[in-house]
């Protein structure tokens, strides 16, 4: 399935006022069990920190900017930079930004992950569900290590190899066909770290039997709707209301417990001091 079109509507179609965006960011935020385990991780690295320590961020592959403004809106003492590809959601990003309390702490670049231009050190790395879709991971990886600041952290969210991308059989083509790889193991990813010069440091399969079920009810079976028919735009609304409170308790079940395996996974690394 062709994720990006229906992604790209949705986007523009959100846009169009700041009020829309925001709550184009929490519905991302609330039906996205990875955004529950990318909050929960971001939440205990700051935590760490002394509450007054200023704190460069990353977001490597920020798409809409939705974690860029999460971060700084959650956390007045980040500084955020958020990079990616595609101008146009980058410009979006920036008006929608432009016009928050948090303008003058957040900007948006275009930059390739592969040949990183951005300069470090950065205090923390985020690239949620990025790595899947770059051929060449071990030069985003060895990227992030060399703007890291010794000491800091990175957050990598991404399919796993168990059933990512929806891959249920050798050889099945991706749920979403914009991705290279299916996914990882924890162990393929925790190794291409190690190789970066980056130490993993907790790691989690995520979408586990309760998390695989909610994505099925509230992204999945939307987004084949929506690439079917444009009537799915008014029916949508009527369809979550019946949906999305099972769906919060599959995801809440999910985060809640400790997944042996599962279709996605979060590693935290962090940079070696000295």
């Amino acid at each position: 399935m062709r994720y990006d079109p229906v992604k790209d509507r949705l986007g523009r179609i959100f846009g169009r006022h700041p009020l829309l965006q925001r709550l184009f960011f929490a519905l991302l935020h609330l039906i996205f069990l990875r955004s529950w385990y990318v909050r929960r991780a971001l939440r205990r690295i700051f935590d760490r920190w002394p509450a007054d320590r200023p704190v460069r961020v990353l977001d490597a592959g920020t798409g809409f900017g939705q974690y860029a403004y999460y971060i700084a809106r959650r956390y007045p003492r980040a500084e955020v930079v958020g990079v990616d590809l595609k101008t146009d959601y980058l410009e979006q990003a920036r008006r929608f930004v432009a016009r928050t309390p948090v303008a003058g702490r957040v900007r948006f670049a275009q930059d390739d992950l592969t040949r990183l231009q951005t300069e470090g050190p950065f205090d923390l790395i985020l690239s949620v569900d990025v790595l899947e879709h770059i051929e060449d991971d071990r030069a985003v990886l060895r990227n992030f290590a060399r703007v890291l600041r010794p000491g800091g952290y990175v957050i990598i969210n991404t399919p796993s190899d168990q059933g990512g991308s929806d891959v249920q059989a050798p050889g099945q083509q991706s749920f979403i066909e914009e991705h290279v790889r299916e996914g990882y193991s924890r162990e393929l990813l925790e190794a291409r770290l190690r190789e970066a010069g980056l130490e993993p440091v907790e790691s989690h399969y995520s979408y586990g039997p309760f998390g695989s079920l909610a994505w099925r009810l509230l992204i999945k079976y939307p987004m084949l709707a929506l690439n079917r028919t444009a009537l799915t735009y008014l029916l949508l609304p009527v369809y979550y209301l019946v949906v999305l409170p099972v769906g919060l308790v599959l995801n809440a079940l999910d985060l809640a417990r400790e997944n042996r395996t599962g279709t996605g996974l979060i590693v935290v690394a962090r940079k070696p001091e000295g």
